[in-house]
């Protein structure tokens, strides 16, 4: 009865919410929507002195908004860009590196970075998309808030269990350190940006996300030039990452969001029963991901783990390039679920997404097949048309790849995402074995066909899985 009378007082919260003025709430008022801000040096000097004036007189949360919501066109461009420098910060910084101190520790600082990616995923807690599809806010930004900080020290904790587990000598630690310190910022960032996307304000999480990347990338290519050494370079870009994030991302947040309601205990542990199918799908679908990566530590070079990532690379560019199209599209496919009679309009959005993923895969197939492979051998200083064949297999996975993602994407607004954690464990029993015996016997071609059967297979349960919850749910309807 407690959990229903609180469900209720939360509706009831909600529904006030969508009724009265947002900022008049709160005692703040609201920003006109024509209102337009300087541009280029003006726009940054103002934003110091709009935040050392918050600062100095303790009124982040009491500032008005100066920015309008519902800017579509600003929400895709600054989006686009966004997920473009995101997916750049890995293949960049592997040339750099590869560049200044060669092939083996550039294969050292790549495999640093599938495993922080991993454990991105320990910090994000798969929240994400609940968060910016919670249009009815049933949980406070504030229980979010908490619980984010939650995962990012248990990510941490992950990360250091796993060098200690992993036995690497202090040079490997020192890097692996530097990228978890790196990617646990980017989790933290994570959900002040869903904030901003929530309250229809994308454009300026898109802004957030692309100044701090950028950041990022300077510090680390700038450290590693002079000292050439990836220990400074990794530390100094994890400090650069959350001196943009403490300076832009979070106060943006303050300023253009309304107050939280407080948190609550009881809300946070609610978000980490949400959470968990969430999290367990993410996390295995990425595990499922880099278990070749795994198998070829375990049984090939450094330098093997740098082609193989170096091929990656434009496969996963398809799934940032889907990521673009279909973000923006969250809170409006919640909104088309939700409205009964639009119900064919959001079916026919999932189709036109498939075959914007189709399309994607086979431009990039034939930019690989062209100017591609010569662009890798130049960018690393490496012959890459030795593995022309299994550039191209590694384009069809990542169409495989966008395709999961989307498809979890979905089935999550669908609010079914517990039935996706079944299928990424039946897959990933499939995958270690099929993954090390394959790497072991053809090596890296090996590790490159791994990747293409489990993500085949994944697709497919996927895809079954959600023909039968849209079934289940017409039929539940009559």
């Amino acid at each position: 009865m407690d959990r229903e009378r609180r469900t209720a007082q939360r509706r009831e919260r909600a529904d006030s919410r969508t009724v009265l003025p947002r900022r008049a709430r709160r005692g703040r008022a609201e920003a006109a929507p024509e209102q337009r801000g300087p541009r280029g040096i003006g726009a940054v000097k103002e934003w110091w002195s709009r935040l050392t004036t918050a600062i100095s007189t303790g009124t982040f949360a009491d500032e008005t908004a100066r920015y309008a919501s519902g800017q579509t066109k600003h929400d895709y461009i600054a989006n686009t860009l966004s997920w473009v420098v995101w997916g750049m910060i890995f293949p960049v910084l592997s040339v750099v590196a590869t560049r200044l101190v060669g092939t083996e520790q550039a294969g050292m600082f790549s495999m640093a970075m599938v495993i922080g990616q991993l454990l991105l995923f320990v910090a994000n807690f798969g929240m994400l998309t609940y968060q910016v599809s919670d249009i009815k806010e049933m949980q406070s930004f504030n229980d979010y808030l908490i619980h984010r900080i939650i995962c990012c020290v248990a990510m941490l904790a992950i990360g250091v269990i796993y060098i200690r587990l992993r036995g690497y000598d202090a040079f490997m630690s020192n890097v692996c350190m530097g990228i978890f310190l790196f990617r646990m910022v980017d989790g933290f960032a994570d959900v002040f940006e869903g904030r901003l996307q929530q309250k229809d304000k994308l454009y300026l999480a898109g802004i957030s996300m692309t100044l701090r990347n950028l950041v990022a990338i300077v510090a680390f290519s700038a450290m590693l030039f002079v000292t050439r050494s990836l220990v400074p370079a990794c530390y100094c870009m994890a400090v650069a990452h959350a001196a943009s994030v403490v300076i832009v991302t979070i106060p943006l947040t303050f300023f253009e969001t309304e107050r939280s309601y407080p948190a609550s205990k009881r809300a946070v542990r609610e978000l980490f029963q949400l959470g968990t199918p969430l999290f367990l799908a993410i996390f295995l679908f990425n595990l499922l991901d880099s278990v070749p990566k795994f198998a070829i530590e375990g049984a090939l070079t450094y330098n093997d783990q740098l082609y193989f990532n170096a091929m990656y690379f434009p496969a996963r560019g398809i799934v940032a390039m889907t990521g673009l199209v279909y973000k923006p599209q969250l809170v409006r496919m919640a909104n088309l679920l939700d409205d009964p009679s639009k119900h064919r309009q959001f079916s026919m959005t999932v189709a036109g997404i498939f075959g914007i993923i189709g399309a994607m895969t086979a431009v990039v197939a034939i930019i690989m097949a062209t100017v591609g492979i010569p662009a890798l051998s130049f960018l690393y200083g490496v012959d890459f048309e030795q593995f022309r064949p299994l550039a191209l297999i590694m384009v069809v996975m990542g169409g495989l790849c966008a395709s999961i993602d989307f498809l979890f994407q979905v089935i999550t607004v669908l609010r079914e995402q517990r039935a996706v954690t079944r299928l990424y464990l039946i897959a990933f029993v499939f995958a270690v074995p099929v993954a090390f015996l394959l790497t072991n016997f053809a090596q890296l071609a090996g590790a490159v066909m791994a990747s293409l059967v489990i993500m085949g297979i994944l697709v497919v349960l996927l895809v079954t899985e959600y023909l039968s919850i849209r079934k289940r749910n017409a039929e539940s309807r009559w």
